[in-house]
């Protein structure tokens, strides 16, 4: 019978923990637990694994952005390169509409050296299509990791055919603005000209981009056409025409080197014409680097010779000290130390204000500036513009050159037109306003109204002294050194001027500068003409004389006789009842009616 304790152990109850249990009976309590360990495990790897490729679609995605917005190295120049091509230059136009410079599409070839496979297969079969490329310095270029350069600027259709046909990887075409002249050397140095890339280097072209006028390629939004608005210039392209021709015709009649021209509209000041020979095809702008293709109107300086006697005889008439009628003693020289001043063809006798002028006496004019003094005419050249810079739209310019010391020598051949050597274009300027009432405009080569002009036009002199000046210059006309430039029906009034030319410091009394200035209508003024020979040479017709009546005069006038239906100026084969009034009022010498 069993015993109390044995009835104990055998009855069931709560046992320890493990206690009589054999090894076996705890794998399933294990492997649940374990179970649980891999599941907590898992569920962070896959978080962790999410969170790794959102940052790699994060990274991926603003790699993306940025490669759509910034370019890269290869990219970078092409893209710089079109930005710089694009530029687009506003049409230039005349007065009358026509067109002086436009812009045309043109294709030039470029490569990406790093994505070029043989360079020396590249090279051979680029210099087959353009024998002009130096092959040793393409060679070289297209072997670098460069990611553009040009190979050839402004190709013709056919040589883009021809390099589309080659295949060559790497090398593609891009569209450039190129600048064309339709009209070739007309107006040259008024346009100026622009560089390969569309840049203004000189002239009206510089001005424009002065000016901000020209669009680049930055300032063009893709897709976008754009067409800046014309810029009209006051040139006359039919006048430009006709005064090109006829001084053609006078370096070639004369053997002169160099010729220019200007015609100016004096209400205004609009420079309606401007030539300067030997000039040059803005096409072909590299022929403008040449010396003497230089502008002789803005950028030459010359000894101007007589024609500054009206300027001279404007400053005595306006001081007071002078009237019309005032007679100045020619006779014999006037001597400074070793200088002497003397007459050309003189009278050597006693002369009228209006004589002095029409037989061009030195000495005459020579004691009007002495009587008033050196700083009286320092101070009258001054406010005519004279012995300072003109500026214009032409940036090209150049100061006058005057005596360092100003003496009694120096007053009296500066009021002849030695010892000072200004600008033709000031020159104009000055004598515009000695015709036009006695307002000094400075002069423009855009379109500009009278009301305008009135704006910003200086008094010089009085409208009386004005008068003075057109009636000694019509005297001279019709009895002086300016006859030759008389054409019937419209009224001519001129002045000459021959001007010894400096050379190794020594005037040479064989090289002449001529010029002469004439105003149209002389009785109520439109425009002013000057014609500059440089060396012209005597012919047998001109009796050995090379003075400026010989050939700058008639020159002029036949400019005028051609281009005065162009301005508007109707022929008048009756003379003009009373031209002058207040110069026949006054009893001035020689008056016409």
């Amino acid at each position: 019978m069993p015993t109390l304790e044995t009835t104990q152990r055998q009855t069931p109850g709560p046992a320890a923990p493990g206690a009589g249990e054999a090894p076996g009976d705890r794998r399933p309590g294990f492997l649940g637990g374990l179970f649980r360990l891999r599941a907590d495990k898992s569920r962070a790897r896959i978080a962790l694994g999410m969170v790794c490729f959102a940052g790699l679609f994060i990274v991926i995605a603003g790699r993306l952005v940025l490669l759509g917005i910034e370019p890269d190295a290869e990219t970078g120049p092409r893209r710089a390169a079109s930005s710089e091509i694009g530029t687009v230059r506003p049409d230039i136009l005349d007065r009358n509409g026509e067109i002086l410079a436009t812009d045309i599409t043109m294709a030039s070839v470029f490569a990406e050296p790093r994505n070029i496979i043989d360079p020396d297969e590249a090279t051979e079969l680029l210099t087959a299509v353009f024998p002009d490329l130096d092959a040793t310095k393409l060679r070289d270029e297209l072997s670098t990791e460069r990611g553009f350069i040009w190979v050839k600027r402004e190709i013709t259709p056919r040589q883009q055919a021809e390099v589309h046909a080659l295949g060559i990887p790497g090398v593609g075409f891009l569209p450039e603005n190129k600048r064309v002249y339709p009209n070739g050397v007309a107006a040259a140095h008024v346009l100026g000209f622009a560089d390969i890339d569309n840049v203004g280097i000189a002239g009206i072209e510089r001005w424009i981009d002065a000016q901000g006028l020209a669009l680049s390629g930055d300032e063009i939004a893709p897709g976008e056409n754009p067409e800046p608005s014309p810029v009209r210039l006051s040139l006359d392209l039919r006048v430009q025409h006709a005064v090109r021709a006829e001084l053609v015709a006078a370096m070639e009649k004369f053997s002169a080197i160099a010729a220019a021209g200007l015609v100016l509209d004096v209400r205004t000041g609009e420079v309606i014409s401007l030539v300067s020979l030997p000039d040059f095809d803005p096409n072909v702008p590299v022929d403008a680097q040449q010396p003497d293709r230089i502008n002789r109107i803005n950028v030459g300086v010359y000894e101007m010779g007589s024609v500054m006697k009206a300027v001279t005889t404007a400053m005595a008439l306006e001081s007071g000290r002078f009237t019309i009628n005032s007679v100045l003693d020619a006779r014999g020289s006037l001597r400074f130390g070793r200088q002497t001043i003397s007459d050309y063809r003189g009278e050597n006798r006693p002369l009228t204000v209006p004589e002095v002028f029409i037989y061009s006496s030195n000495v005459g004019t020579a004691r009007m500036a002495l009587a008033l003094g050196a700083e009286h005419q320092q101070a009258f050249l001054r406010e005519l513009g004279l012995l300072g810079r003109l500026r214009t739209e032409l940036a090209e310019s150049a100061a006058p050159l005057v005596p360092s010391r100003w003496g009694e020598i120096n007053t009296a051949t500066i009021s002849f037109g030695h010892g000072i050597a200004v600008q033709p274009l000031a020159a104009t300027m000055a004598t515009a306003a000695m015709v036009n009432g006695g307002y000094l405009i400075p002069p423009t080569f855009l379109q500009r109204a009278e009301e305008d002009a009135q704006a910003i036009a200086d008094q010089v002199i009085s409208p009386e002294t004005s008068e003075a000046l057109r009636y000694v210059m019509r005297l001279n006309a019709e009895r002086g050194s300016a006859r030759s430039a008389t054409i019937a029906g419209f009224y001519v009034g001129g002045k000459t001027g021959t001007a010894e030319k400096v050379v190794n410091g020594r005037y040479a009394h064989d090289q002449r500068l001529n010029t002469f200035f004439a105003v149209a209508p002389a009785d109520d003024p439109r425009y002013l003409f000057l014609t500059i020979l440089d060396e012209p040479k005597a012919l047998p017709e001109t009796h050995g004389f090379a003075t400026s009546g010989w050939n700058a005069a008639p020159t002029t006038g036949r400019i005028i006789e051609r281009v005065a239906p162009m301005l508007d100026i109707p022929p008048r084969f009756e003379p003009p009842a009373a031209p002058f009034p207040t110069m026949a009022r006054a009893g001035a010498w020689g008056t016409t009616q």
